[in-house]
């Protein structure tokens, strides 16, 4: 049975392509029931026109394992009591996206310049110059960068656009593609050759200051 991910070293040049994490492991499922809390530098402002509140400076959002962080947010709540979310970063500082693995020391770690969460969707944009990393523990499994990056927490499935978006608000990515860095599951047997074949050429490399 070949990897989910090895259709995609196959098309890293298309404009659009769809990604599963093949593992065990898929979001925390707690997540999903637990309270929205929002903290900030600066009180919140209610928009009647716009029916949103906004949150500024150094503003942090928890939802279980979820933590998203940035310069503002624009907060909704639908007549149905579910809750979307407008995360934007401030200068050279992006907005970012972090949630737990379930059962595995595994995390979603993402950033954009902006993010739009939906509740009852259970999704997240990374809008602009998106980066998504899969961590294990503090090293980083995967990477995959465009200029928009949607994530669906209850299927763990990304879709990732380059400069081809019909998306006005996503920007180029530089040279306009969809770029990943894939590493082997832990466990299989590409993983081990990948940390033999390391381990043999860190051996091989002269020590600083060792003259040959």
């Amino acid at each position: 049975m070949n990897h989910p991910f090895s259709s995609l070293v196959r098309t890293l040049s298309a404009a659009l392509l769809a990604l599963a994490l093949s593992a065990p492991a898929q979001a925390e499922r707690a997540d999903r029931s637990k309270p929205l809390n929002v903290a900030a530098d600066r009180q919140g402002t209610l928009d009647l026109l716009r029916q949103v509140i906004v949150f500024s400076g150094n503003v942090i959002i928890t939802k279980g394992t979820i933590v998203i962080k940035a310069d503002r947010v624009e907060l909704r709540e639908s007549p149905d009591g579910y809750r979307t979310a407008v995360a934007i970063g401030g200068a050279n500082r992006p907005a970012t996206f972090r949630q737990k693995r379930e059962g595995v020391d595994e995390y979603i770690d993402g950033q954009a310049e902006r993010l739009e969460y939906d509740d009852k969707a259970d999704t997240v944009r990374f809008v602009s110059n998106a980066v998504v990393r899969r961590l294990r523990g503090a090293s980083v499994g995967d990477e995959i960068t465009g200029s928009l990056i949607t994530y669906d927490n209850t299927t763990e499935v990304f879709r990732v656009s380059g400069s081809g978006s019909p998306t006005a608000a996503a920007a180029d990515t530089p040279g306009g593609r969809v770029r990943a860095v894939l590493t082997p599951r832990e466990g299989t047997p590409a993983a081990a050759e990948a940390a033999s074949q390391a381990g043999t050429q860190l051996k091989a490399s002269p020590a600083l200051g060792d003259k040959r």
